[in-house]
Order: C-alpha cells, then sequence, then structure tokens
C-alpha cells in the first residue's frame, strides 16, 4: 500500500460462473498450472508442520485482535505499549499516519474479512453487529481518500462480500440484509465531492462530515496527491457500483485512472510520485514501484482481471515494460527521472516495493519475482524485518519497520506460483521474528529502530487486515478454508471482492482510451497463458538456482546504481566520471570538469547530476558520522523478560557499548537524585544500575559521582516532565570539557516518559533488572518458556500493561519516520545556561546506520578492485598525455555551483521526501 502501507493480492482460479470476460479470467488462472512444480526438487514441510505453524498464526491474530478489542475499542487503533486506543485529537500528532483515522473503529473494519479467512465466523458475525451498532461515518474529522477508500470502504465491502456468502451456506448471517453494502454506499457518497477537481483526480484529503470546501471542512486547499493515491480507488469503486448498481463511482474513479494514464511521460513510458490535482503536472518526477506509486501500477492490472477491460492490460503492460526496462536492476528496483530514466533518482529502496513480486506472480514474470523476493529476505534475516527503506549496499536508511505485510504477500503468492516449500520456511521465519521481537504483552508493536530492537507504541490496522492473512493462507490446504479463496480477487488492503462481479450491473462504457494516446506495440501483450515449460523449466532446482547467487548479496555487495551509467565506457578507455568523494576544490583540473557537466553532452549532464547527488549525500554522511547511533535500554525481569525495549541516548564518555559486551543489573535511584554531589546511599547503588535525574551539573559530574559510589552503570531521567521521543529526537550527553577518560561506566539517557515506565516499575515490583545495550538482545529462552505467548496468559502481565501506560513511544535516534516526516518534531533547545550541554541531534542529521559501522563503507571493500583499475587507468592517461592545460583560468566553485540550484533543490527534495 502506498503512504500508510498495505499489501496488494489476487486469487489464482475463477469461479465456473458464465459469461463473464475470457480476458480477465486469463490472468486469474494462467498460473495455476505452475503450482507444486517445485515440491519434487525440495523437502517438502510435513502437514503436521503447517497445521502448526497455521494454529501459531490464529493464536497470534486472537492476541493483536483480542487487545484490540479489550483495550481499543470503539477507537481506530491499539497502542500496543500503553494498552489503550488511539483516538485522533487525544494522542500527539504523528502528522499524515494520523489521516487514517476517522473515529470509525477502523482497526475492527479492516479486520472483517480476516476473521472469515481464519475460520472464525462466530467472531464475524458478533463483529458485523458491532459495526453496525457502533461506527458513525459522519464525523468532523478530515481523512486520508485513499487510506478512507482501502480500509475503511475496501473493508466494508469485503465484509459484505463474506456476509452474503456465509448467508448462502445457510448457517451464519441469516440476519443480514445487506447492511454493510449500505454503510459503504454511505461512506462512497462521501468521498465523492475530493473528485471536484478540473482533472478528475481527487483531493487527497476530505471531511467526513462537511466535505470540501466548506469553511468547516479545514481542507481543499491542497494542489498535490500522489499517484497511488489518485489511481487505487477502482476496485472498491467498481465494486461498489457493480454491487450496488450506482454506475457514478466507478465512472469517477475510471477519470482519475484516464487522466494518469494521459499524464505518463511519453518518451519512457513512466509516472512521477506526486501530481498537481488541478493542472496535471508532475510535481516529482522520480518513478519507482514503491511509496507513491506502487498500487497504481497494482490496480491496473487488477481492474482487468476483475473488471474484463482490455485497456487496463495494455496500460499495466506498457508499464510494466518501463519498469523492467528502466527501474528493474536484478536484483534491486531503483527509481530513476522520468524524463531520464537512465539516470537513478535515488540510491536506496523503500519497504513498500516489497510487494512487487507478488505482482510479477500475477504477470507471469517468475524469475524477477524470485530475484527481488530473494534480495528482500537476505536483508530481513541481517535486520530481522525490512527496515523503512534500506541503500543499494543494503545499509539502513530508514530504520523503523511498521509490521507491514507486503513481504508475506509475495511470498504466499510466490508459493501458490512455484508450490516450492522454500517459501513456507521463509513464512516461518516471518513467524517467529514477530514472535520474538515484535510481540509485547498487549498486542504487536511495530519497531522503532531494527537495529536496536525498540519499539514504537504502534499497530497499525493493515497488520490485522493482511499479515495474518497472508501468513495463514501461506500454510492452510483448500480444506482448511471454508470457502473458496480462488473465487476472489485482493485488493491492495488484502479484502476479498468477488470475481463474478465483472458480470453484474456493466453499464460503464468501456471505451478503450488507451490507443488514443500511444501506438502500443501488440507482441506486448500477451492474450493467453504463458508456458509453464518456459516458466519453469524441467528443472526441480530451478528456483533455488535463481535464488543461490543472492545468498550472500547482503553481506558481499557493491552498489551498481552509482556506476550503471558510464560502466561499459569505462572498460573500453573512456575517462571515469568526477566522484564526488575525490572531489578537491584547489584542483584545476577538477573545476574545468564541473564546468562541462551540463553543458558539453547528455553523458556530461548526468555525470553532473550525479555528481550533485553524491555530494549531498556525502556531505549528509560527514555529518551523521559525527553523531553516536541509538542505545537500547531493555528491561529483562519479571514481568517484562526483554519485551519492553526504550531508545536511550548515547553519552560522549565513559564505556562504549558498541565495543563492549552489554551491562546488565538492577536499577537503583541515587540520592541525592541528581547526582550532583557525593551519594548519601552508595550501598543502595553499589553494582547496580543508578538512576539519575537530569540537571544542575554536568554529565559527566555524575557519572562521576555514581561511579564513585560503586555503581556499574548509569541512567540519567530528563527533569522535563512531559518530554518524550515522540515529539523531539534524542540528544547524546556531551562531556564537561575535561579529561574524561576516567569515567568508565556506561552512561545512557532517557526523556521522562520512558523514565517512568522503569519508575512505576520500580514502584510496582522494587526489583527492576535491565540491559544497557547497543541493541536490543534476544529474550532469554527460558524465561520464554515460562512466559509462554498466549492471550490467556496476559491477565498476568496487567501491571506491566498499567507500568507501560506512561508511554513507551520511543523515538530514534538518527531516525525521522518516512511517513512522520510534517512532524513538527525538533530537537530539544538547549540555552547556554543548560549545564548539561548535551550535544543535540538534529532532523537534518536524522538518516543514519551508525551502529552497523562495519557496513558503513558502500565501495571500500568488495568495489575496491574496480576502483584501484579505475584509478589506475586515470593515473595512465594522464601519464600518457603530457598537453594537459594547467594556465586557464578558473571558475570559482561558488559561481559554477550557484548555476546548479534548482538541481541541488530537487536532489534534496528526494532525501527529504516522505513514504
Amino acid at each position: 500500500m502506498s503512504e500508510a502501507g498495505g499489501g496488494r493480492g489476487f486469487g489464482y482460479s475463477v469461479p465456473q460462473r458464465a459469461p463473464w470476460s475470457l480476458v480477465a479470467a486469463t490472468a486469474a488462472l494462467c498460473l495455476v498450472s505452475a503450482t507444486s512444480v517445485w515440491t519434487a526438487g525440495a523437502s517438502p514441510m510435513s502437514r503436521e508442520e503447517k497445521q502448526k505453524l497455521g494454529n501459531q498464526v490464529l493464536e497470534m491474530f486472537d492476541h493483536a485482535y483480542g487487545n484490540y478489542m479489550e483495550h481499543a475499542y470503539p477507537a481506530d487503533e491499539l497502542m500496543p505499549l500503553t494498552c489503550r486506543g488511539r483516538v485522533r485529537g487525544q494522542e500527539p500528532s504523528r502528522g499524515d499516519v494520523d489521516d487514517a483515522l476517522g473515529k470509525f473503529s477502523l482497526t475492527l473494519i479492516d479486520s472483517l474479512d480476516t476473521l472469515v479467512v481464519l475460520n472464525k465466523t462466530k467472531e464475524f458475525e458478533d463483529a458485523v453487529r458491532k459495526v453496525l451498532r457502533d461506527v458513525n461515518l459522519d464525523n468532523d474529522v478530515v481523512v486520508s481518500v485513499f487510506e478512507t477508500n482501502i480500509r475503511v470502504l475496501g473493508g466494508l465491502l469485503g465484509g459484505h462480500s463474506l456476509a452474503i456468502m456465509l448467508k448462502e451456506k445457510g448457517e451464519y448471517m441469516q440476519w443480514y440484509n445487506d447492511e454493510l453494502l449500505q454503510m459503504a454506499k454511505q461512506l462512497g457518497y462521501k468521498l465523492l465531492p475530493a473528485f471536484n477537481t478540473t482533472s478528475g483526480l481527487p483531493y487527497p484529503r476530505i471531511n467526513l462530515k462537511f466535505g470540501i470546501r466548506k469553511p468547516e471542512a479545514r481542507t481543499g486547499t491542497e494542489t498535490d496527491t500522489c499517484t497511488a493515491c489518485a489511481g487505487t480507488l477502482i476496485l472498491e469503486f467498481a465494486a461498489l457500483s457493480r454491487f450496488t448498481g450506482a454506475t457514478i463511482f466507478e465512472e469517477y474513479a475510471r477519470k482519475a485512472l484516464d487522466f494518469l494514464w494521459e499524464k505518463r511521460q511519453r518518451s519512457s513510458n513512466l509516472v512521477g510520485v506526486t501530481i498537481n490535482i488541478h493542472t496535471g503536472d508532475w510535481v516529482r518526477k522520480d518513478s519507482g514501484v514503491g511509496a507513491g506509486i506502487d498500487s497504481y501500477y497494482e490496480y491496473l492490472l487488477k481492474a482487468y482481471v476483475l473488471l474484463g477491460d482490455d485497456s487496463f492490460l495494455e496500460r499495466f503492460n506498457t508499464h510494466y515494460d518501463a519498469i523492467m526496462r528502466y527501474i528493474s536492476q536484478p536484483p534491486l528496483l531503483l527509481d530513476v527521472h522520468i524524463h531520464k530514466p537512465m539516470l537513478n533518482a535515488r540510491t536506496w529502496m523503500d519497504a513498500l516495493l516489497a510487494f512487487f513480486p507478488g505482482l510479477q506472480v500475477l504477470k507471469g514474470d517468475i524469475r524477477p519475482a524470485i530475484e527481488t523476493h530473494e534480495m528482500l529476505y537476505q536483508v530481513i534475516k541481517k535486520h530481522n524485518f525490512l527496515p523503512e527503506a534500506f541503500t543499494t549496499d543494503f545499509r539502513v536508511h530508514w530504520a523503523q519497520h511498521p509490521l507491514r505485510p507486503e513481504f508475506a504477500e509475495s511470498t504466499y503468492f510466490l508459493y501458490k506460483a512455484t508450490g516450492d516449500p522454500y517459501y513456507l520456511e521463509v513464512g516461518k521465519t516471518l513467524i517467529e521474528n514477530l514472535n520474538k521481537y515484535a510481540r509485547v504483552p498487549c498486542g504487536f508493536a511495530a519497531m522503532k529502530d531494527v537495529r536496536t530492537g525498540s519499539h514504537e507504541d504502534r499497530m497499525d490496522s493493515f497488520f490485522l487486515a493482511e499479515m495474518f492473512k497472508y501468513l495463514y493462507l501461506l500454510f492452510a490446504d483448500k480444506e482448511d478454508v471454508i470457502f473458496d479463496i480462488e473465487d476472489y480477487i485482493f485488493t491492495t488492503e488484502a479484502h476479498l471482492l468477488p470475481l463474478w462481479l465483472s458480470t453484474t450491473n456493466q453499464r460503464i462504457s468501456k471505451k478503450n482510451t488507451t490507443s488514443e494516446y500511444t501506438e502500443l506495440d501488440d507482441s506486448n501483450f500477451d492474450w493467453t497463458c504463458p508456458n509453464t515449460q518456459i516458466l519453469f523449466p524441467n528443472d526441480p532446482l530451478y528456483a533455488q538456482s535463481i535464488r543461490e547467487p543472492l545468498k550472500n548479496v547482503v553481506d558481499k555487495s557493491c552498489p551498481r546504481g552509482i556506476i550503471r551509467v558510464r560502466e561499459e565506457s569505462f572498460r573500453s578507455g573512456a575517462k571515469p566520471p568526477l566522484r564526488a568523494r575525490d572531489f578537491m576544490a584547489t584542483n584545476p583540473e577538477h573545476l574545468e570538469i564541473l564546468k562541462k557537466m551540463g553543458a558539453a553532452s547528455s553523458i556530461d549532464a548526468e555525470d553532473g547530476l550525479r555528481f550533485m547527488q553524491e555530494m549531498i549525500e556525502l556531505s549528509s554522511q560527514q555529518q551523521k558520522e559525527q553523531q553516536l547511533p541509538p542505545r537500547a535500554v531493555q528491561i529483562v525481569s519479571h514481568p517484562f523478560f526483554g519485551r519492553v525495549v526504550l531508545t536511550a541516548g548515547p553519552a560522549q564518555f565513559g564505556l562504549d557499548l558498541s565495543k563492549h559486551k552489554e551491562t546488565r543489573g538492577f536499577v537503583a535511584s541515587s540520592k541525592p537524585y541528581n547526582g550532583c554531589s557525593e551519594l548519601t546511599n552508595p550501598e543502595a547503588v553499589m553494582g547496580k544500575i543508578a538512576l539519575i535525574q537530569r540537571g544542575q551539573c554536568m554529565f559527566a559530574e555524575k557519572a562521576r559521582n555514581i561511579q564513585n559510589a560503586g555503581a556499574i552503570g548509569g541512567i540519567v531521567i530528563d527533569d522535563n516532565e512531559g518530554s518524550s521521543s515522540d515529539t523531539a529526537p534524542l540528544f547524546q550527553m556531551a562531556g564537561d570539557g575535561k579529561d574524561t577518560d576516567d569515567i568508565t561506566i556506561p552512561m545512557l539517557f532517557l526523556f521522562s516518559k520512558e523514565g517512568s515506565i522503569i519508575l512505576d516499575a520500580i514502584r510496582e515490583y522494587e526489583e527492576v533488572e535491565v540491559l544497557l545495550s547497543d541493541k536490543a538482545k534476544d529474550r532469554d529462552p527460558e524465561m520464554e518458556n515460562e512466559e509462554q505467548p498466549s492471550s490467556e496468559n496476559d491477565s498476568q502481565n496487567q501491571s506491566a500493561e498499567q507500568i507501560a501506560s506512561g508511554s513507551q513511544e520511543v523515538d530514534l535516534v538518527g531516525q525521522e519516520s518516512p511517513e512522520e516526516s510534517s512532524l513538527n518534531s525538533h530537537p530539544e533547545s538547549l540555552s547556554p545556561a543548560d549545564t548539561d550541554n548535551a550535544a543535540s541531534i538534529s532532523p537534518s542529521e536524522q538518516n543514519s546506520n551508525p551502529t552497523e559501522n562495519h557496513e558503513t563503507t558502500s565501495l571500500d571493500d568488495e568495489c575496491t578492485d574496480l576502483d584501484n583499475q579505475l584509478q589506475e587507468q586515470s593515473e595512465t592517461e594522464e601519464d600518457s598525455n603530457p598537453n594537459v592545460s594547467w594556465g586557464k583560468k578558473v571558475q570559482p566553485i561558488d559561481s559554477i555551483l550557484a548555476d546548479w540550484n534548482e538541481d541541488i533543490e530537487a536532489f534534496e527534495m528526494m532525501e527529504k521526501d516522505e513514504l
């Protein structure tokens, strides 16, 4: 899903109902014959183990759903660390992320059809009654049109689809009379005013009560929307039209898709990320398959499957050809410029592109799907989860992971297409990681930082709508699901729409507008199933042979994007382009090269843009290297058992936890609490980790005082009541300007809200043991056995949950969520009078991967040979050319860079863009 996360899916066969479109049936049927091809060449998972894993998924869903219903309902989402509901306006704003919340019990609606897939029909019937009784769609709240469509409208339609299916079976839902459909229709009409633009593209936001234009609406001034936001409507809106007979919904969604197709870049056939809804001009001209565009491509192909309209398949195939020509660099998928598609727009990838292998399966393009999926799996094995963004050499770019389901989705569809039990093992890994690292007493918590293992007080609705659905279906046999999943297509939020809608209420004129805009190459459009002998040669180890070269791609990587364009010309004798890391402002030849960039030829222009991008990234990296990485405070004593992880600010003095073994011990408050004088209770802190309050003296002085009292470590808690990493990035504690080598214990900093969790735990349990480390450690297996994950056992953790209610929403050092970049979060201002002289970490320094120092040299190890060859070649050419002129007048570097301001600003925008 674009922006807030979500997924994509599809069924593989169609019901035997006549006479729906054969071309639509083709795409859905094509891959059925490929299923189970691989089982002969791999060790199959036993039926018993599959059932055990399926049951484990059911228990995990019960844990998440049960805690939402107990602690959060009727709120939109559960805050799993503080065990309460997230209500819009009652919690600190998270910016655009909160636009998914409309005070309409989002998680319950998003989970409706999941309940049926997981055979929880009684719970489904109860949930439907609650929705009809409690949910109000007429709230004075501004919501995202995109999120409301895929989550709420899609959830209501998916619930309706399965409600009528159950009613037909005769056991459940006999009282149901299309009530969910009527709610969906009501919501559809509330969304329609968003389409009141000259282009037909919808406004990105709308007020559920007041619409767009009224003064009370507090919206309607936006000019831009993302491509996926405008292009991910056709499935839900067309289904609503087909269910109700009201054609207006499908008409509006088609018009938006037609406009996006018309505005594609004609020479590359790519679309940008952001478009002006009034003029149709591209605002952001980079293009990829991840955030901001992803589900637009998905809905073109699925609209063809569901509606049988050939033009959607033609458009998808045209775009897909461009994607594979420019964006796909197996196993990578890198954004490019729509006007210069051979030039990469960034050197990192976002997690939302993990849906793309699943879409390639529906397309029938299996090999690149296997390659990209395997690359992503190697990243997951390194970090336990897929970071929100990672670089081409697989370093963490954005460290968050909000429990996104896209990788699980692609895993399911690859297994459906191949039958390869390897993908069952992948799914097993996902289950283990969720239980081991994300499970908390009150649900599953998003990862704030995959490197430290710290949590965020967040459990998005898409986690229940998609993750458990795909994982359960991965291990389920056909008889394990009470209906035929092949009779339905999955929306981007994994909601189920019946394929028979293709022949219902067909009143829309399906004029093929595609050929009006482009001359189509008929060879690009396959109207029949691919030959499975070509897709899957008679080699049971075929998929393994594709995966094998990628097994070490994460640990032994050389970023390809940087050297992509000119690689071949280097080998043929041409001089390599100037690299930012080699640039010297005092070198006249370098200045001459800069002057030529953008003027001599298209190649020089591309070199210039690449040089600027490298220069910006190099400058950013140099700033990041001056800061220390985040640390973790993990509560390991009963009843927490390592489940609570707090992100802590480091100190520029004392024991470096990244180089030494972690420090573990019980905590004790120092007296005086500020730690600014000799402790009066040395016996209490002896051999323990001392808690100290910030203020009144230097951090280093506090450290010396508790160290002299025998403490083995120290945690400084902010004295600014209510301060939290929710609203301000952490900072590192600086020394006192003197030699601090005498300080040998580790020191960490917690904001007030995070520190209160430890203080509350002391009041409740007296003895609290914590672990100070560079990142969270695995939980103690013995403790895990003692505390089996079960919703029934959650009652014994009530005290822990109440303690956590202070807040544990820990923000990252050096991490600004791509979804939260519009937040007003700034480092705490420190005046000269602040004697704690903390070294603030500014938002501009927030995209680092400091804990992985061994990874920070993207080209220093595996790529050394290539660099050496290029350097030797360059030196040889210089020696052989004695006529190099050094006497020309050199233009000042400031003057040269001034000519590039527009391009530099564009690159800076890309660096700061939002998911």
